[in-house]
């Protein structure tokens, strides 16, 4: 049940952690399908993303998910609801939410580091708590504690939160983050590429729910949303 994960560039991909009921596809949800089930051809845009501006990096990420929403067969989005799709919403890209050189500290808090973390369909996965990130929004210091998955057997860590948009602005069980060690040993977080679990768009998908410890108190307004109400 471990799903993939991949960073590319700030601009790169990032890998849904919600798999399919085993009753409800086909595909068993390992970590091939995961990869596939957002894949976006990762390695045809490490090609050039670097040669793009953080901006159109994010921006082509984002029209190639759009495309890959839209047409592929494994796409979250339910086959019935794909023609009609027209993108999905998010906010507009914000650089000054995007935090480099960040060090992975020891986790010191009162919950076990082995634990099992919640799914939106009532199940549960075998999780670790890998170390917490600290990093200032509006002035004020936040943490999120990251998370890796039983089995993962890779450097990637998962980093889901809930913050003061949710519910009204963003799915009210979290958005996800993928981050990956960088060569210098730290890690960046850009809620840029913050996410909405696949659950969002068909309940078929099992997501992992947003741990307590990483709901934040200030709003981030960056990556996908949930789309505007209308007027």
């Amino acid at each position: 049940m471990a799903d993939a994960h991949e960073h590319h560039d700030h601009g790169g991909a990032h890998h849904d952690h919600g798999n399919e009921h085993p009753d409800q596809s086909n595909e068993h949800p390992d970590q091939s399908n995961e990869h596939v089930n957002h894949g976006h051809e990762h390695e045809h845009e490490h090609e050039h993303h670097h040669q793009l501006s953080y901006e159109d990096a994010i921006a082509e990420f984002r029209a190639d998910k759009d495309r890959f929403f839209r047409s592929a067969p494994n796409s979250p989005i339910p086959e019935a609801e794909r023609e009609a799709f027209e993108g999905l919403p998010y906010y507009p890209i914000d650089p000054s939410l995007r935090y480099d050189e960040l060090l992975l500290e020891s986790y010191a808090g009162d919950e076990p580091v082995s634990f099992e973390i919640p799914t939106s369909d009532g199940r549960t996965r075998a999780a670790e708590r890998a170390g917490v990130f600290h990093f200032p929004v509006s002035g004020a210091e936040q943490t999120l504690t990251a998370y890796v998955f039983e089995g993962d057997g890779n450097d990637s860590l998962f980093v889901p939160f809930v913050d003061a948009t949710g519910s009204s602005e963003t799915y009210g069980a979290g958005r996800y983050l993928d981050i990956e060690r960088e060569e210098d040993g730290t890690y960046s977080i850009d809620f840029n590429l913050a996410y909405h679990p696949s659950c969002v768009y068909d309940m078929k998908f099992s997501c992992p729910l947003t741990p307590a410890e990483n709901r934040l108190s200030v709003p981030i307004r960056a990556g996908e949303r949930l789309a505007p109400a209308p007027d």
